[in-house]
């Protein structure tokens, strides 16, 4: 595996990990008002991480 896609691995799931760590400080009012359901928050993450 080149290194350039080591980097872009690890880069995305940083990006992950920060939106997953961000919705789920959210209160579920503060969710609905973003239109995200709680069970929709890792979907939402892995969504974001692909930009």
């Amino acid at each position: 595996m080149p290194f350039s896609s080591i980097t872009e691995s690890y880069r995305n799931w940083r990006q992950y990990r920060k939106t997953m760590d961000e919705l789920s400080r959210l209160s579920p009012r503060e969710l609905d008002d973003l239109g995200i359901a709680p069970y929709q928050i890792r979907s939402v993450a892995r969504s974001a991480r692909r930009g």
